[in-house]
């Protein structure tokens, strides 16, 4: 998620909690307040009803609640005397014009007492207020619509402000994500005055720096070092070529010869593919372009058709689309030749091998040991299934190395008696 949405994500989130606690504040104020003025109102009708009563008799004798809201009847002096003024939320029974009958409605009642030449009196005067039910409706989409208002408004704030705010952030997001060691001249600019951005630069600037002359000097160290090894093999080679050619050697001779040649031509390839995995490990293949992978697996079928001849192993294409790939030519030969050779390598006599492209898939099947390979070690580097094959042990870590190198995934199956690698590859750029 992008840090402009994280940021309307949790500013979302607060902003709930913050509306909805206001809102039960609000509400608890608002009709403390309420009651508090219906009680000064009932204060002042009860004022009112006892100064009229002094003067008009009649009005003593009223004991149902009317138009007028007030009741008053007689008690004895203990209990006037002892009795206190009590403010209650109640309801009675009143009929609107819109009511076909009475109906319960919420009042305020003041409970209080009072003496009139020298009789004791209960006086209940009641007042009108609004239901909690539709305070409550009200106050809830109140909150909702300024909710609303308040997500739209910082959205509207997040496009207009914020995303120019962090617009240099992003730019300089994207030069790190284009750069590359040993590739990229140009260090990565922040274009904007903000301090903390200039700080961001100044740090990752920094740290690629040594990055870079880390690189250097590893990739110095590497090539100097297949550099002397690759001469003392050379002539080691030689000096066995020589030997070979002379006719006064006996049989086992021959045979011991042959199998150090054999052993010093292993270690060149095992350099080679050694210098290989470290160029492909410190990303020095970015010559990246549209690549199709079809006309790569005919040729690499036709160079090792002599080798699958010899072991007798059958090879079919079943080419279902053009697949097309934006990847180093040369790392996509490299796949398709590792995984070639390992099925013929790892095949038996008569057997097969199955290769199916897809627009976004390459798929090989093939015959070989009759149980599954360890999956979780079959892409570890020197890892074998057989410890009397001749191979460096690193063809399937070279694919992985690769393969992680341009995100596409790699998998290992084993199904009905055949071992299988697919690679779904993807046609975003790297």
């Amino acid at each position: 998620m992008k840090l402009l949405n994280q940021s309307l994500k949790h500013l979302s989130i607060y902003i709930l909690i913050i509306v909805t606690v206001w809102a039960a504040l609000f509400y608890v104020n608002m009709f403390n307040e309420i009651k508090s003025s219906t009680d000064e109102d009932l204060e002042n009708y009860k004022r009112l009803i006892i100064r009229n009563a002094q003067t008009d008799p009649s009005i003593l004798t009223k004991s149902n609640f009317d138009a007028s809201f007030f009741t008053i009847r007689k008690i004895n002096k203990q209990i006037a005397l002892s009795a206190k003024d009590q403010y209650t939320d109640t309801v009675i029974f009143m009929q609107d014009a819109d009511d076909k009958q009475p109906e319960p409605e919420p009042v305020r009642m003041l409970t209080t007492t009072f003496e009139i030449n020298g009789n004791y009196y209960q006086l209940k005067v009641a007042n009108s207020i609004v239901e909690e039910d539709d305070l409550i409706d009200e106050l809830f989409w109140d909150v909702v619509w300024l909710y609303a208002i308040l997500i739209a408004s910082i959205i509207l704030v997040n496009n207009m402000v914020l995303k120019k705010l962090w617009k240099p952030f992003y730019d300089f997001l994207n030069q790190l994500k284009s750069y590359h060691l040993g590739a990229t001249q140009k260090l990565p600019e922040v274009k904007s005055d903000t301090k903390e951005f200039q700080d961001l630069q100044k740090a990752v600037n920094t740290l690629l720096q040594h990055s870079n002359l880390a690189f250097e000097q590893q990739k110095e160290f590497i090539g100097n070092a297949s550099h002397e090894l690759q001469t003392p093999l050379a002539i080691a080679i030689s000096k066995l070529e020589l030997l070979l050619e002379k006719s006064n050697l006996e049989q086992e001779q021959l045979e011991k010869i042959a199998e150090v040649f054999q052993i010093i031509e292993r270690l060149v390839l095992l350099n080679k593919s050694l210098l290989l995995l470290s160029k492909i490990d410190n990303k020095q293949f970015f010559d990246n372009q549209n690549v199709q992978i079809n006309p790569i697996v005919l040729q690499m079928v036709n160079e090792l058709e002599d080798i699958s001849s010899f072991k007798e192993i059958k090879i079919s294409i079943i080419e279902k689309e053009t697949l097309n790939v934006n990847i180093d030519a040369t790392l996509a030969n490299i796949i398709i030749s590792n995984l070639l050779k390992n099925a013929i390598f790892h095949n038996i006599k008569n057997g097969s091998i199955e290769i199916e492209i897809t627009k976004n898939t390459f798929k090989i099947f093939n015959t070989g040991k009759d149980e599954m390979l360890q999956s979780e070690k079959i892409f570890n580097r020197f890892q074998k299934s057989d410890s009397k094959t001749n191979g460096t042990g690193l063809g399937l870590a070279i694919v992985k190395a690769i393969t992680d190198l341009y995100n596409f995934p790699i998998y290992y199956h084993f199904n009905n008696g055949k071992h299988s690698f697919e690679i779904h590859f993807s046609s975003k750029k790297f």
